[in-house]
């Protein structure tokens, strides 16, 4: 098994790349890709951009390129779900992209036209054991199965956070994961996007934001190396 590794910031995956066995540097698209061993698996790791173009290319590079046989997407999120505390992992039981609108036409917000799917479901294998792991390598923090929404925005407006809530009940906004989850769709890969909570989504965390980020990575990384000793 060969395990395509994307996060969208350099912070998001160094740890992981810096522990690769062996490792072997491609670049492609003005990405670095890193193959290797981690934690006995197959890995590729890349370092995509931000936002859902880059996403989108780097996972359809590791599909292409590396013949990947599933896709972990880690990062940090703002939270929607007023549930969520900072810290939290949310993992995509599906994905949409909430800047997806042509309701001039009709549309419902969020629908991709003239595509059977526009909500992408995250793989049930990948969701089972990143729960079961997160639990014993993270054991302070809460553990939810959602929906991540999307869009080329950083959210921290009170009311779009609301509109994001009412319109798709997403748990959690970024900007990658469901670009990286139609990518894998599209090439019928298993994919998993995993989320740790940095902010609220609101504005209100902008002078502790890098503490949180640093900690919310801290919590993905433990899980991700638990999910490859376990897969």
């Amino acid at each position: 098994m060969k395990i395509g590794i994307i996060g969208a910031m350099g912070e998001e995956v160094a740890k992981l790349i810096a522990r690769v066995e062996n490792p072997a540097n491609s670049e492609i698209a003005k990405s670095v890709f890193t193959a290797g061993k981690l934690a006995g698996q197959d890995v590729v790791i890349v370092e995509s951009g931000i936002g859902k173009v880059n996403a989108a290319l780097a996972a359809q590079v590791l599909v292409d390129k590396f013949g990947v046989d599933c896709i972990i997407n880690c990062g940090v999120a703002g939270a929607i779900d007023n549930r969520l505390n900072i810290g939290d992992i949310v993992l995509s039981e599906d994905t949409v992209q909430h800047d997806m609108d042509t309701s001039y036409f009709g549309d419902p917000v969020g629908i991709i036209p003239r595509m059977k799917e526009s909500y992408f479901k995250g793989d049930k294998k990948l969701i089972k054991v990143a729960s079961d792991v997160c639990h014993e390598v993270n054991p302070e923090i809460s553990i939810y199965s959602g929906r991540i929404a999307s869009g080329d925005q950083f959210i921290s407006d009170s009311d779009k956070k609301k509109w994001l809530s009412a319109n798709f009940h997403a748990m959690c906004a970024e900007m990658e994961g469901a670009a990286v989850a139609q990518a894998a769709w599209l090439n019928d890969t298993p994919f998993l996007i995993i989320r740790a909570i940095s902010d609220k989504a609101d504005g209100s965390a902008v002078m502790d934001y890098g503490e949180f980020e640093k900690k919310a990575i801290e919590h993905t990384d433990k899980l991700v190396m638990g999910m490859l000793e376990r897969l």
